[in-house]
């Protein structure tokens, strides 16, 4: 079983989402809505949506939204906020990696996909290969993807931290201690998140990998998948990727035999 089967929910998954400000998704929004072009109606894939910060405000742009996601918490309050607000998103829960894809859409039916927050470096080569090629499998000819991963090795090594406290709004600390195995290129991080309570303080524990490619391997790996780069910015706002930035947004366009 993987480790992100169990990592979301309870404090983890609160801080998580305290952690993620107006202004910032705002930010994300508009790096979406720019790099994939989407139209009215649209279909519109959201890879690991969580709780539906970016797909719960696209739907209401007017696209077709499908979100997935393996934590159940945050599953069950998306399809909360989709009860509320009437519009055209499904949630559905489970793994993406093993997932029935008949459960998000017929094969070539997405004219968009995205996957943001690090989620794109949860696998090592051969699954992310496999990962990627599910993508690609329903994106119809043309269709655009954007990834975003602050994992890259441009981005995470040269500020390299084997412990750091991490302030999470008010009432949360996260202690990190990240492990990093350059044989193998894999991160380990262990979390241990504090949270201040009317008994005392809450503790809790959980432990996440990644892997670090660098952004050449990145773009090489989405071409073998059929994903063919079409650019790699290293903000938000759109700037070309240097060496040092917070991370690497790559949009590419599926393959058309």
């Amino acid at each position: 079983m993987s480790w992100y089967s169990h990592f979301f929910t309870g404090l983890p998954q609160h801080a998580w989402k305290a952690a993620q400000t107006d202004e910032q998704t705002q930010l994300e929004l508009e790096r979406i809505v720019e790099s994939l072009e989407f139209g009215p109606d649209d279909r519109v894939l959201d890879v690991f949506c969580g709780y539906g910060r970016h797909a719960l405000p696209l739907a209401k742009m007017g696209a077709d939204v499908v979100g997935v996601d393996i934590s159940d918490e945050s599953i069950t309050e998306l399809k909360t906020a989709v009860g509320r607000k009437k519009i055209a998103l499904t949630a559905v829960a489970g793994d993406f990696m093993t997932i029935d894809p008949a459960l998000l859409g017929e094969p070539g039916s997405f004219q968009a996909a995205y996957c943001l927050g690090n989620s794109l470096c949860f696998f090592p080569r051969h699954q992310m290969v496999l990962f990627l090629q599910r993508i690609a499998d329903l994106l119809e000819p043309g269709g655009r993807f954007l990834a975003q991963s602050g994992m890259v090795a441009e981005s995470f090594l040269p500020d390299f931290q084997e412990r750091a406290w991490l302030p999470v709004g008010d009432d949360i600390q996260v202690l990190v201690h990240n492990q990093y195995d350059p044989f193998t290129a894999c991160v380990t991080q262990h979390l241990t998140y504090y949270r201040r309570s009317k008994t005392g303080v809450d503790v809790v524990d959980r432990t996440a990998q990644y892997y670090i490619y660098t952004v050449a391997d990145l773009l090489a790996l989405f071409k073998e998948a059929g994903l063919e780069p079409t650019a790699c910015f290293g903000t938000v706002e759109g700037d070309s990727y240097q060496i040092g930035d917070e991370g690497a947004w790559i949009t590419a366009v599926k393959k058309v035999e």
